[in-house]
């Protein structure tokens, strides 16, 4: 168990029913290591708090590989699993809105990247077995492993819209429907839809068609080499739908002016789901 929360619930009963929080020093550099997390206005940097130490309060972190995971540690996990989190439900209750991860409780953290044995059958009913290494792992209702190197260096690879916790946790948003599809549920309402069947439709028409627009990028840039520029986005998103909801998230969140320079309709489509009373405002005339 980690020290704060150690010390927190260690008190009287009465102490006990208050919801821990973790002190301002370990908040700040916090914010300090991942400028990112510290974007948003006031109440939103006080609803990413309040959503962080609930995520602690449910969470068992395990450290894998002789890691041993502090209180630091643990809050850099939490405020960025959290952050996706901050504007959906901003006057639920915290425990609610965490709902989105609760299918789950442990996180396992190794101390850099871990190679995982994996088997594919190929169209001829070949099994072929190889090792992939991964910085990160989301397993439908099951842990999620990161790598706490990855997870650490946050606040530098921001610059390439790169993050390993958002991305992770926004695969366990994706799975909340049962399948890694690149389409959260949805509700009625969304975006003018009808229904939550019509929202799904409209969401992976707009995501399909972002997709398809960026797997060309990045097979021209395989083709042709220097020739062509490459996309901005890790190219690992091509790899299906579900990791390019997945990487454009992780870009919408750390660095969302590169995203929206690049795409301008894909970061108007994230704003739809991860900020809705965002994209219900008109936008300023350029």
């Amino acid at each position: 168990m980690l020290d704060w929360l150690r010390r927190r619930v260690s008190g009287a009963s009465a102490r006990r029913r208050h919801r821990p929080d973790f002190p301002d020093d370990l908040w700040q550099s916090t914010l300090d290591a991942f400028p990112f997390l510290a974007e948003g206005d006031p109440a939103a940097q006080i609803r990413l708090r309040a959503l962080s130490a609930a995520f602690l309060e449910c969470k068992e972190f395990h450290g894998a590989g002789g890691l041993i995971i502090t209180d630091a540690m643990a809050l850099a996990v939490a405020a960025q699993a959290c952050l996706p989190l901050v504007h959906l439900a901003p006057t639920a209750p915290a425990a609610t809105t965490l709902r989105w991860y609760d299918d789950f409780v442990g996180i396992v953290m190794h101390p850099g990247e871990v190679l995982a044995r994996r088997e594919l059958t190929d169209d001829d009913g070949v099994v072929h077995h190889y090792r992939e290494a991964l910085t990160g792992e989301a397993m439908d209702g099951g842990p999620v492993m990161l790598s706490w190197a990855d997870v650490a260096d946050a606040g530098r690879t921001a610059a390439q819209g790169y993050n390993v916790v958002i991305h992770e946790f926004v695969h366990k948003m994706d799975l909340r429907d049962g399948e890694a599809d690149g389409c959260p549920p949805l509700p009625a309402g969304f975006m003018g839809a009808a229904s939550a069947t019509e929202a799904r439709r409209l969401w992976l028409a707009q995501l399909q068609a972002e997709f398809e627009r960026f797997s060309d990028q990045v097979a021209a840039a395989d083709r042709f080499g220097g020739l062509v520029k490459a996309p901005w986005l890790d190219p690992y998103a091509a790899e299906s739908i579900s990791e390019f909801f997945a990487v454009v998230a992780e870009a919408y969140f750390v660095n969302p002016q590169q995203l929206s320079a690049q795409s301008p309709a894909l970061h108007a489509l994230l704003d739809h789901f991860f900020r809705p009373a965002a994209a219900l405002r008109p936008r300023a005339e350029p």
